[in-house]
């Protein structure tokens, strides 16, 4: 058990029997008497659906542990994603509820740590920051300012804006929380082409 005041992003918890994973939680003290409360975003595990309940600080809250593994992203068919464990090649299927709005951006091969409980699958966590190729945009215009930006479509069918010095078939990074572009990875160009 632990208190509402040490709970932190990335947690799973459990409250009346439901399973939520912590998406943020942050005190405010109070005045005088009144003890403060700590304000949390959560996620039920099992629906997706958002909850945003406030805490006393001291109110016990129970912990639950999760295992992680490493998964290997293999394709998507209908609701579910398929994943490999590389060391038994044993395959599991996921939800789609339970990866998110991130689905967008797994890419084949692309390994993953993935959060169980009682066997079940129930987060799959991605990095701050993933690479994608640009497949259509303008030609780069190097000339122009660098606060101006164009639209890019990524491999994966997500537009995005970059500057406008990026052309097609550079790798760049964009944010997985918001899908917004952060650099240019690398340039891909042909030597002696």
């Amino acid at each position: 058990m632990l208190t509402a005041a040490d709970l932190k992003e990335g947690m799973a918890i459990r409250i009346e029997g439901q399973i939520y994973k912590v998406l943020g939680a942050e005190s405010k003290a109070g005045a005088a008497k009144l003890g403060g409360v700590v304000k949390t975003k959560l996620s039920s595990v099992g629906t997706g659906h958002i909850w945003e309940p406030h805490f006393r600080p001291q109110e016990r809250i129970e912990e639950v542990e999760l295992e992680r593994r490493m998964m290997e992203y293999v394709f998507s068919s209908g609701d579910t994603c398929a994943f490999m464990n590389p060391e038994t090649f044993e395959q599991l299927e996921v939800s789609k509820a339970v990866i998110g709005a991130a689905e967008i951006f797994l890419q084949s091969g692309m390994q993953l740590p993935v959060e169980f409980f009682g066997g079940e699958p129930l987060a799959v966590i991605f990095p701050e920051a993933v690479e994608m190729r640009v497949s259509e945009t303008t030609a780069p215009a190097h000339a122009q300012q660098e606060t101006a930006w164009k639209v890019a479509k990524l491999e994966n069918g997500m537009s995005v804006q970059v500057p406008m010095f990026i052309g097609p078939g550079e790798i760049v990074r964009v944010e997985v929380k918001t899908g917004r572009y952060l650099e240019r990875a690398r340039a891909v160009r042909k030597r002696g082409a």
